[in-house]
């Protein structure tokens, strides 16, 4: 059978069983061509674990990076684990083959002056824009979770201390400090902002809507957008953007890592370290942009 014949049988089987996209299909399809074309002569049923090898470093010296090699391995595998299965060829060449080390991708970094312009946008004049502001500024100060941050309650914070006492993932309890400027603003919107959103309503959670509930993630998640496109920052923001800044600009001031580890409710240290590849490549950033020999 034709190299071309056997790959749109192929598409088929995975078509009928398994229902893939167009796109997955045609990118199968273009790998399948690609690495068809690269053995000339010898037959896509005959290749072997050397062949596949092979290509994949030329792909690689030829500027493919690791993320769509592991994509072309992850294609020649269901090729040829479909082969297998229908006994068109007795073994997978790709069963020892390790797929490339995808890095975990680093999440977007906001500078210090993308914060406070962010911190800015709310119209502080109304009682919920200064809501929205307090809000900001409490999560940047603490580095919290969105979820943790639109789950406090009242009897979470002590004023006094300037702590927030945080029940994180797997239950684990910690306390994590507020700062000066945030807890300002917390104590103002508790003085008078929250009780005006509320009028004669009731309620237990410290940041509240007019209808005397809990706001929700999607609803802060919504505000961060809205804020954002205010102050004119055109990143690919994420409801964790301000947890990281926090974490991020932590480090590039030289607090030590098992300090943000605890401060962030991390377990693993190893989870924390994410940021110390952030905080370098703002250094590195700064570096060149302002050193003579940069």
């Amino acid at each position: 059978m034709q190299s071309e014949q056997l790959i749109d049988q192929f598409l088929d089987a995975m078509w009928a069983e398994r229902g893939l996209s167009e796109n997955t299909l045609s990118a199968y399809y273009s790998d399948l061509k690609i690495f068809d074309k690269w053995l000339k002569n010898k037959h896509l049923v005959d290749a072997d674990e050397g062949d596949i090898s092979g290509f994949l470093a030329k792909r690689f010296r030829d500027g493919v990076g690791n993320r769509t090699s592991a994509r072309i391995l992850s294609s020649l595998r269901r090729f040829y684990g479909y082969l297998n299965r229908e006994n068109i060829k007795a073994n997978d060449p790709t069963g020892l083959i390790e797929s490339p080390h995808i890095g975990k991708p680093l999440p977007v970094s906001l500078s210090e002056q993308d914060v406070e312009l962010l911190l800015m946008a709310p119209e502080t004049s109304s009682a919920l824009g200064f809501r929205d502001r307090t809000m900001l500024e409490i999560i940047y100060a603490t580095g919290l979770r969105v979820s943790e941050l639109v789950s406090l309650s009242l009897d979470q914070v002590n004023l006094r201390l300037g702590v927030v006492k945080i029940m994180g993932k797997g239950n684990k309890e910690r306390l994590v400090p507020i700062g000066e400027e945030a807890l300002d603003w917390l104590e103002q919107y508790l003085s008078s902002h929250r009780k005006i959103i509320l009028k004669d309503k009731q309620s237990d959670k410290l940041f509240v809507t007019n209808r005397a509930s809990g706001m929700t993630r999607q609803a802060f998640w919504h505000i961060i957008k809205k804020c954002a496109k205010k102050a004119g920052i055109n990143k690919e923001l994420s409801p964790h953007s301000l947890r990281h800044a926090f974490a991020t600009h932590l480090l590039n001031h030289g607090a030590d890592l098992r300090v943000v580890q605890l401060l962030l409710g991390h377990s693993d240290l190893s989870t924390t370290q994410i940021y110390t590849h952030i905080a370098k490549a703002r250094l590195q950033e700064l570096h060149a942009k302002f050193h003579p020999r940069g």
